[in-house]
C-alpha cells in the first residue's frame, strides 16, 4: 500500500474500506449485537442493523437465502424493533441479492456512492458567507438544545432520522469517538453533520450534512466537510469515508475523495 494510493487507485481503496471498515467496524454505537456467520446484527432503539464484509463464504445463494430468513426471524422477534437495514455494496457477491432480499419484504432505498480518500485532501480553508460558525458541539454544556435543533432540521430535510434525545444517546455511547458539528447562521442551525473516527483503524466516517435549502450552493456543507477533516486529521485519521447523495458527490469529489462503490440499503418494517 504506497502513500498515494488513495488519490489514484479505486481498488486499492475499496480493498481498505472493505477490510476496515465493514463488519465490526460498522455497528459501533449499537446498543448490543451478535455475530451469526458473516454477518453483524446491531440492535439500536427501535431499529437495527446488518453488516458483513463479504457473503462468499457461505458458498452457495441457497445458503444466503437462509441467513436472510433467519435475520428477519432474530428481528421480528424482538418487539421493539420496528425496521432493520440490511446494508448492500454494488460489488456484493451473489449478484441477485436484490431479488433474495425482496423475497423476504426487504426494500431497496436510494443507491448512494461510496467516497474515500485522503483526509489532508478535505482539510482545506473555506471561505463562508457573513454571518456562518461551524463548530463542533458534542462537548458543549448547550449540546442537549444544539443537536435537537440539528437533528429536527435534519429530519425536515430527509424526511426521518433520529431524534435528538437518540443522537444524545449514541454520542454518549461512542464516548468521544465521535462529534457532531453544526453550521449555524444567526444563532440557528442550517447544516448539520458527524465525524465517526473507527476505532482500530486508518478511518473515519462523515455522516450527514443535511443544509437548509435556502442556504445551499453557499460553501456551507464543504466548510463543515472541511472542519471534519482537520478534526480527524488531529486524532491520527489518515482516510475519510462518506456514502454521498448526488447532491454532496460532486462536491466530494472535487475535493479528491474517490467513488468505489455504491450502497444501497434494503430496509425491513414490522
Amino acid at each position: 500500500m504506497t502513500d498515494d494510493f488513495g488519490q489514484s487507485d479505486p481498488a486499492a481503496l475499496l480493498a481498505a474500506y472493505d477490510a476496515q471498515l465493514r463488519g465490526v467496524a460498522e455497528v459501533q454505537g449499537a446498543v448490543n449485537w451478535d455475530h451469526v456467520g458473516p454477518l453483524w446484527r446491531a440492535l439500536f432503539t427501535d431499529g437495527a442493523f446488518v453488516s458483513y464484509e463479504s457473503l462468499e463464504e457461505l458458498g452457495t445463494v441457497e445458503e444466503v437465502d437462509r441467513l436472510i430468513a433467519d435475520t428477519v426471524a432474530h428481528f421480528a422477534a424482538i418487539p421493539q424493533v420496528k425496521e432493520f437495514e440490511w446494508k448492500t455494496r454494488g460489488h456484493d457477491w451473489p449478484p441477485d441479492l436484490d431479488r433474495q432480499l425482496r423475497a423476504h419484504g426487504l426494500e431497496p432505498e436510494e443507491v448512494e456512492t461510496v467516497m474515500v480518500g485522503e483526509a489532508t485532501r478535505l482539510a482545506v480553508d473555506v471561505e463562508l458567507p457573513s454571518g456562518v460558525v461551524v463548530r463542533r458541539v458534542d462537548h458543549l454544556p448547550d449540546r442537549e438544545a444544539l443537536i435537537t435543533e440539528a437533528s429536527e432540521v435534519a429530519a425536515r430535510i430527509f424526511g426521518d432520522g433520529p431524534s435528538g434525545a437518540e443522537m444524545l444517546a449514541r454520542l454518549d455511547r461512542m464516548e468521544g469517538r465521535e462529534q457532531f458539528w453544526v453550521a449555524e447562521a444567526d444563532g440557528h442551525v442550517v447544516c448539520s453533520g458527524r465525524l465517526a473516527m473507527v476505532e482500530g483503524t486508518e478511518f473515519a466516517g462523515i455522516w450527514g450534512g443535511s443544509t437548509l435549502p435556502e442556504w445551499r450552493g453557499k460553501g456551507i456543507y464543504r466548510a463543515l466537510t472541511a472542519a471534519r477533516a482537520r478534526a480527524a486529521l488531529a486524532e491520527g485519521v489518515r482516510y475519510i469515508q462518506s456514502d454521498s447523495t448526488p447532491m454532496s458527490r460532486p462536491i466530494l469529489e472535487r475535493s479528491g475523495l474517490v467513488a468505489v462503490t455504491t450502497t444501497t440499503p434494503y430496509i425491513w418494517k414490522r
